[in-house]
């Protein structure tokens, strides 16, 4: 039986869900960080339970022919780039697999038309925004990422998958906030001033936001702050302070200021103009972003007489990418101010057959339905927690040709697929897209049919 600080010599035969080397010792499972498929290690175990284990890699005795071996380990420790030790050109395919093998563990589908994985050509420094806590370490104040299941800053500078100028935004702030003696956050204590930086950049038009996230309202000598950083960083056209003073690991409070310039940044989308507020949602990866937008709308096959319901719509940047190509867009978010936004979107881009909605999505439906709105596409872009049986519903009742599905987490998609195909309508295809390059993630497009 294998206890705690054990090592033994074993084999990584396969991946998990989220980067993990898989080994079997034993009748156990063992889940080990930076192991690769194929390679040999000697493993320290760090703890059993019932049937699975955790272990770490104490030598490597052979490597993976696909081993990224350049691979800074801060990057494994911290999560930024959890599949960043493998090779990019069998990420796609390790994506790939992920969601064939989804879809028949969990909704029996064996013979689905899943694509090759959509990447990148240049799978590094694609993110357009930064969520980065300050904290004191070795007694200064450090910018970073918290190590996996803890909040132990490790302090970083190059963040390896943000966009350049974010991480050049980010360490300047932090130099000046040193230079004023601004405290940083301590959780424990639940004392000092600044929690986190916030960084937003259009892919296209370059525009940047800097949001100071604080535990009070007074920022010591924030004139100058700002002074420094609009004179160092032309681009940035907004300052914004949001204020969060609970015990919480939630990034915003509820109350945000403008400090200095604009309350947005503007980017676009597929040709499309949005204005993008600091707390909006919005593709940390516009690139890939707009190939996912663009699957969707090729998979919709879309005519000038489709009625189109936008679910989770969030700014618009979805369906007003479908607007111009069909007779409507009905969309429904649930969080007001995105409502807001893309109202303010539409007319920025000169839309006039978009309509939403501030609702839950079974709501707006069922009224719809009463209106006689007869959808001819319904498109779902849900969070990770995927649809509710309630939504799937609704949805059917409208009677749809088509259900485009586009999904952040392929467990949730292949549960909810199952259940339209329970209630009559076919998956047709599947195209996973790699708006995470170096992480696990994957996002799909799915088509479903009515039978």
């Amino acid at each position: 039986m294998l206890k705690k600080n054990d090592i033994v010599e074993t084999e990584i035969v396969d991946l998990s869900h989220d980067g993990q080397g898989i080994a079997k010792i034993d009748g156990f499972v063992f889940f080990v960080d930076n192991a690769l498929p194929g390679e040999k290690i000697r493993m320290r175990v760090l703890k059993v339970k019932k049937t699975i284990g955790f272990g770490k890699v104490e030598e490597y005795l052979s490597r993976s022919p696909f081993r990224n071996e350049d691979l800074n380990a801060d990057y494994l420790r911290t999560g930024i780039a959890d599949l960043g030790h493998l090779s990019y050109s069998e990420q796609l395919k390790f994506k790939r697999k992920q969601v064939i093998d989804t879809l028949y563990k969990t909704a029996g589908i064996s013979k689905a038309e899943v694509a090759e994985t959509l990447g990148m050509e240049n799978p590094y420094a694609y993110r357009n925004k930064a969520q980065v806590p300050v904290r004191r370490v070795n007694g200064q104040l450090e910018t970073g990422f918290f190590r996996k299941h803890s909040h132990d800053l490790l302090p970083i500078s190059d963040y390896y998958i943000q966009n350049k100028e974010i991480d050049r935004l980010i360490n300047f702030t932090r130099d000046l906030l040193r230079r004023f003696d601004l405290s940083p956050y301590d959780e424990k204590a639940q004392t000092g001033l600044v929690r986190n930086l916030v960084v937003r950049r259009g892919h296209h038009t370059g525009e940047m936001m800097l949001v100071l996230v604080t535990t009070r309202p007074k920022i010591f000598r924030i004139d100058q702050v700002i002074a420094n950083i609009t004179a160092a960083f032309p681009a940035v056209k907004s300052i914004i302070q949001n204020i969060n003073d609970k015990n919480t690991n939630a990034i915003f409070g509820r109350d945000f200021r403008t400090l200095y310039g604009k309350d947005t940044i503007a980017d676009t989308v597929l040709g499309h103009q949005y204005d993008i507020s600091a707390p909006s949602f919005y593709q940390v990866n516009t690139a890939m972003a707009e190939k996912l937008y663009q699957t969707a709308i090729d998979f919709s096959e879309l005519s000038a007489d489709d009625i189109v319901i936008d679910a989770y719509s969030g700014i618009g940047t979805l369906g007003l990418s479908f607007a111009k190509k069909v007779k409507a867009v009905y969309g429904v978010e649930v969080i007001e101010e995105a409502v807001a936004d893309a109202k303010r979107n539409a007319a920025l881009n000169g839309i006039t057959n978009a309509h939403y909605v501030t609702a839950s999505a079974e709501q707006a439906m069922a009224k719809w339905n009463r209106e006689g709105i007869k959808p001819s596409v319904i498109l779902v872009d849900p969070p990770r927690k995927g649809l509710t049986e309630s939504f799937i519903k609704a949805s059917v009742a409208m009677a749809p040709d088509k259900v485009t599905y586009i999904s952040c987490n392929p467990a949730t998609m292949a549960r909810d697929i199952k259940l339209y195909e329970a209630l009559g309508y076919k998956l047709q295809k599947v195209q996973p897209v790699d708006l995470f390059p170096m992480t696990h993630h994957v996002e799909c497009v799915a088509l479903l049919v009515k039978a």
